[in-house]
């Protein structure tokens, strides 16, 4: 009974501190989009976008509703979109989107996670040709249907890449053809659990167990600040 607890209530917390870091940054996507496009969903698609990743993290439909809400006051916070470039440890490079209020704030706790994880920040621009942008739109396998034919119908609608791991599709395509994409999803019946613009290096590179172990800990430094979103590496 008690060991049975403890579980409970470990299994909770992680849950709760899980939240705790990813809803801030979830709820900064949702007011940039409003910010940017206005409340409405048919016709602000990265509005649409920024709520459906929400929901893919069980974010509470009263907290998205809030987080559009506040977005739409005259005093709403002033949020914008900006990315850094770095090194890593063993010669990693990195790519970190973010969002802020404060990018002083923000690149000065950058340059602090890079220095004490092994690394630095680098001219921005310097590493943009080490990455290609790409559209991601991720979806659970649909049951009873052909992901062959739904590979061939997607080509149609730019379709570069169908991967699927454990019953989960991943299909990728150019950044320009992100609505494209989109679209080809949805009338196919099928619907996406999450959307993003992803970075994929144009020339991976394997590093050692023992490489990747002090990579990942630098990765964990930088995820956990609250204006970061993403994190892109050029590891294979």
């Amino acid at each position: 009974m008690g060991r049975a607890f403890e579980y409970r209530r470990a299994a909770k917390e992680k849950r709760w501190d899980k939240m705790s870091k990813v809803f801030p940054k979830l709820i900064r996507s949702i007011t940039l989009a409003v910010r940017e496009g206005g409340p409405d969903q048919a016709t602000n698609s990265k509005l649409r976008i920024a709520i459906q990743n929400a929901k893919a993290e069980n974010m509470p439909k009263d907290n998205i509703d809030g987080a559009i809400k506040r977005a739409c006051a005259k005093d709403a916070e002033d949020i914008s979109e900006v990315s850094y470039e770095g090194k890593g440890p063993h010669g990693v490079l990195l790519f970190v989107d973010c969002t802020t209020n404060n990018t002083n704030r923000t690149v000065a706790n950058l340059k602090t996670i890079f220095s004490k994880g092994g690394g630095k920040l680098v001219e921005s621009g310097s590493l943009e040709f080490m990455f290609q942008r790409k559209a991601l739109i991720e979806f659970e396998v649909p049951a009873g249907q052909n992901m062959e034919e739904i590979e061939l119908a997607l080509i149609d609608h730019g379709l570069e890449e169908l991967e699927v791991n454990e019953g989960r599709a991943y299909a990728y395509a150019a950044f320009a053809d992100y609505g494209k994409i989109s679209h080809g999803v949805e009338s196919l019946g099928i619907e996406a659990s999450k959307s993003s613009i992803v970075r994929v290096p144009t020339s991976p590179v394997e590093f050692s167990e023992a490489e990747q172990e002090d990579i990942e800990k630098l990765i964990d430094r930088i995820e956990d600040d609250d204006d970061v979103q993403a994190v892109f590496t050029n590891i294979a």
